[in-house]
């Protein structure tokens, strides 16, 4: 097993175990986070009845619009600021945390810093 695949098995071990702690319920949904080299995704989902509450990306039409680049953390915190302002609208103050895997720094952190901002609790 080269480095690439050692690594790659780690995080989905990690995504496995994560998922089989949190799962999201209609008082308290997960707020699942994806991230790639390029973009970031949020999405509140409610796994009890296997809906998405609201979803937000650095494909939205409002990031867009800002001519950033969807890599960073500043892109993070953006989207991470627009998925709590459409929750909080949802009426969803509270969610569970699903980080996807990834350790919770850089652009996890600011994602999970920016909905703080925006009103979520988690």
């Amino acid at each position: 097993m080269n480095k690439f695949q050692a690594k790659k098995a780690g995080l989905e071990r990690r995504k496995r175990r994560v998922r089989g702690k949190v799962t999201g319920t209609a008082d308290r949904p997960r707020l699942a986070v994806h991230r790639t080299n390029a973009h970031i995704y949020a999405q509140v989902i409610d796994d009890v009845d296997g809906k998405t509450i609201c979803a937000a990306s650095t494909l939205d039409p409002e990031f867009r619009a800002t001519g950033k680049l969807g890599s960073n953390k500043e892109a993070a915190a953006f989207v991470g600021e627009l998925i709590g302002k459409r929750a909080v609208e949802k009426g969803v103050t509270t969610v569970r945390f699903d980080r996807g895997g990834r350790l919770y720094h850089g652009r996890v952190q600011a994602l999970a810093d920016g909905a703080r901002n925006a009103g979520l609790k988690f």
